[in-house]
């Protein structure tokens, strides 16, 4: 049975990931890994709609205009159509084709989890990525993320425990995640030079991002959490201020939806005073 959510969710990844006017010039790494994230995920859905590519398990990085193509497929046929789809992509110019050719690829239970499995997947990998770049606290570090049947590995460096442990709850209030594996390593220096550039900004992010972007990801970041019903909460943005409105069911729905507009760079305040538990 369709849900709704997750259909939404899936709708909103392409569109929120594409919304990246108003940004500053400072932002432009931001810009560049919020492209990334999309494409990462425009590839993937290419290469799983494709009746001859979906059964393999083909993993793609995106640097610049190149994907980065990994994984088995049991064939050198296979292997050159997966560098031809992944071409196709918009933004996509180059192909780094480190697909190995395995006559027994895509046999097992990669091949009975079918194209949903994979787009669920794709979809999930795309949403945490950008929960991460929009988080104040999050946004300049080398995480990494990997789904695979609902199952989340994040691997890469953050500056603190306490930043350790903000990722896995992003990642776990998620829809669609069943199990976070958090293997990130804690360096003090992880992210410092773009951290600390954006933390300096954040107190007049009204400046640098607009208002319609500031709505988009907050809107976004309430829809994707599987602990809020975001399409109940409506969003308003005034010079980085952001007032929340509509019903929710719980005081602790509402103090969970104020929590998230806070953590989105370019938040200055939330004002939350029209949201109303349901009665």
């Amino acid at each position: 049975m369709l849900r709704l959510k997750p259909t939404l969710v899936a709708m909103a990844v392409v569109g929120a990931l594409a919304v990246t006017a108003g940004v500053g010039a400072e932002d432009a790494d931001l810009r560049q890994q919020l492209t990334e994230a999309r494409q990462q995920g425009s590839v993937w859905t290419a290469l799983a709609v494709n009746r001859n590519l979906s059964p393999f398990n083909i993993d793609v990085d995106i640097e610049g205009d190149k994907a980065i193509l990994s994984g088995t497929v049991d064939s050198e046929v296979d292997r050159e159509l997966a560098a031809q789809v992944a071409l196709e992509v918009d933004g996509i110019n180059r192909v780094d084709n480190q697909l190995q050719v395995d006559q027994q690829a895509g046999r097992g239970e990669e091949r009975d989890r079918g194209l949903g499995g994979r787009v669920d997947d794709a979809t999930l990998t795309a949403t945490i990525k950008s929960k991460l770049l929009w988080n104040r606290r999050t946004q300049g570090l080398d995480i990494q993320v990997d789904s695979d049947d609902g199952l989340v590995t994040l691997t890469g460096q953050v500056d603190s425990e306490e930043t350790k442990e903000l990722a896995e709850r992003i990642a776990a209030d998620t829809e669609q995640a069943r199990e976070i594996r958090n293997q990130l390593n804690v360096n003090a220096d992880a992210g410092s030079d773009f951290t600390g550039a954006a933390q300096d900004a954040a107190g007049t992010a009204g400046d640098t991002l607009s208002d319609a972007w500031v709505t988009s990801k907050v809107k976004s970041s309430l829809l994707f959490s599987r602990s809020l019903s975001g399409t109940s909460i409506s969003v308003d943005t005034n010079r980085g201020r952001v007032r929340l409105s509509g019903v929710v069911e719980s005081e602790a729905e509402r103090e969970q939806a104020i929590s998230t507009a806070e953590d989105i760079r370019g938040v200055t305040e939330v004002n939350a005073d029209g949201l109303n538990v349901r009665k």
